[in-house]
């Protein structure tokens, strides 16, 4: 796709990136459209890490491993609020600022939690649950958890792997498309709070454990894609969307640190993607 050769422009070390879509018909198929840059380097994926372990998570409650609506984290708070970042707790998970459900703050600890609590109820550690629950069956040959690492922001992948997440993403195989649909819905509705890297923002709807668009405004993905797409960005300079409308995945991922470059040129070549499929809104 010409659209990714903007990949060359950006003042990063190195990057890739690939575009997925989903067609529709008598036999539905996906195909990779487009992709720049090595696809087998390993880089790490920070916070994209989180949608495995919600993937995970998910797993679980399929399962009955775990229950979205068991208490987990704070006084009154479940599995759904830490999910969703509305579990009140801080960044780091060490206190509570606010009630459960009043407000929607980003919590790397909550995620951390929740790892545990999967780790104590499956009796294994959590990054071999993780293995064996979604990086093994989608086929993410190159994606690993360090002993030890973060539920939250410890994955390291290739653009393979996260192609692999999308792909699932879109047609979900490990948890039910009905499981997927609500996750991808927003949890406890009209919350705001602060996307990180883009500011306060009201609401700002979150899914369990997905980051949806909604109407934000600024925000990392394009200004065509729908409010529905969902997904996440990491510190670390990657992002993996999936538009539902347009059945559409965007996958990147780069050696150097988000910053102001990233939340110019995002959006950018998002939109560029979709303008050059001649999807989005």
């Amino acid at each position: 796709m010409r659209s990714l050769g903007a990949l060359t422009t950006w003042p990063v070390g190195e990057a890739a990136a690939g575009v997925l879509v989903r067609d529709q018909g008598d036999t539905p198929t996906m195909s990779v459209v487009g992709s720049e840059g090595p696809s087998d380097r390993a880089m790490p994926w920070a916070s994209v890490t989180k949608l495995t372990t919600a993937l995970a998570v998910l797993v679980a409650v399929e399962e009955g491993t775990l229950d979205l609506d068991e208490p987990a984290g704070p006084p009154g708070s479940t599995v759904a609020h830490l999910l969703a970042h509305a579990s009140g707790l801080d960044p780091e998970g060490t206190a509570a600022l606010a009630a459960p459900g009043r407000r929607r703050i980003y919590s790397n600890g909550g995620f951390q939690i929740l790892g545990d609590l999967l780790a104590e109820r499956s009796g294994m550690t959590f990054g071999v649950y993780l293995g064996e629950a979604v990086l093994e069956p989608l086929g993410m040959v190159g994606a690993h958890l360090d002993p030890g690492g973060s539920p939250a922001a410890g994955l390291h992948g290739t653009l393979f792997d996260l192609l692999a997440l999308g792909r699932e993403l879109l047609a979900p195989t490990v948890v039910a498309p009905a499981a997927l649909a609500r996750a991808t819905t927003v949890a406890f509705p009209g919350l705001a709070g602060v996307l990180p890297g883009f500011g306060r923002q009201d609401p700002c709807d979150w899914g369990l454990g997905f980051e949806i668009r909604g109407n934000k405004r600024p925000h990392w993905t394009g200004q065509h894609c729908s409010p529905r797409t969902f997904g996440h960005f990491g510190q670390s300079g990657c992002f993996l969307w999936v538009d539902p409308d347009v059945e559409v995945a965007c996958a990147v991922l780069t050696d150097t640190q988000f910053g102001d470059w990233a939340a110019t040129d995002w959006p950018l070549l998002s939109d560029a993607v979709l303008a050059e499929l001649g999807r989005g809104t």
